[in-house]
């Protein structure tokens, strides 16, 4: 892999770049964080009840959020990813769920309000604001009732500011702005924080 990629002003290129590099050892990342995305999934399920619901993951990486979702018996999973390298981690450790390569602002793939639930877990905060609103609005295209997002939220600690800062990613911004940017495109939304761990689910009503 060309290490100039990271150095790009192109987002997708140095965000392929980035997940291409680690997909390989992103399992022991999946590790620390597979306990927190079930809790998460819980909160989720008692909010909106999954069972039987057709869920869309974008941008699902090795498939750990897609998984906590589906123990609540989804009638369809599937997750859409741009890096090759995370899809074929995901369907490793995942061979039950169905993956496809896609990206956020290209859903083309799927059809209008083809999945009752279009969500993303970690992805969103990434983006500058104007490629989020590219990608909520294809979400929104896909999705029957809600997109729900899953990403950053109150107080970030230090050890994730840092890596963020080395992704050039755009959680300050996105922590400031994102439940006005929901907002804009919803007429009904509501953000569920999690006690203590310093993110929330960012829901937007269809």
């Amino acid at each position: 892999m060309n290490l100039l990629a990271y150095f790009s002003n192109d987002e997708d290129k140095r965000a392929r770049y980035i997940f291409n590099l680690i997909a390989p050892v992103y399992h022991l990342i999946d590790k620390g964080t597979y306990k927190d995305y079930l809790e998460m999934a819980r909160i989720f399920n008692s909010n909106i009840p999954l069972k039987g619901k057709y869920v869309l993951d974008v941008g699902s990486g090795t498939g750990s959020w897609l998984a906590a979702l589906n123990h609540y018996s989804l009638g369809k999973a599937t997750g859409v990813d741009f890096s090759d390298k995370m899809l074929f981690e995901a369907q490793k450790n995942h061979p039950d769920l169905e993956f496809i390569k896609a990206t956020g602002e290209d859903l083309s793939f799927f059809k209008d309000k083809s999945y009752d639930v279009v969500t993303a877990t970690f992805v969103l905060h990434g983006m500058k604001s104007d490629k989020r609103k590219r990608v909520l609005n294809e979400m929104k295209r896909v999705a029957r009732e809600f997109v729900v997002i899953h990403d950053f939220y109150g107080k970030t600690e230090w050890i994730t500011r840092i890596l963020e800062s080395l992704e050039k990613s755009d959680y300050k911004n996105f922590k400031l702005n994102f439940s006005l940017e929901m907002q804009s495109l919803f007429s009904e939304t509501e953000v569920i924080p999690a006690k203590n761990t310093g993110r929330a689910l960012y829901i937007g009503k269809i």
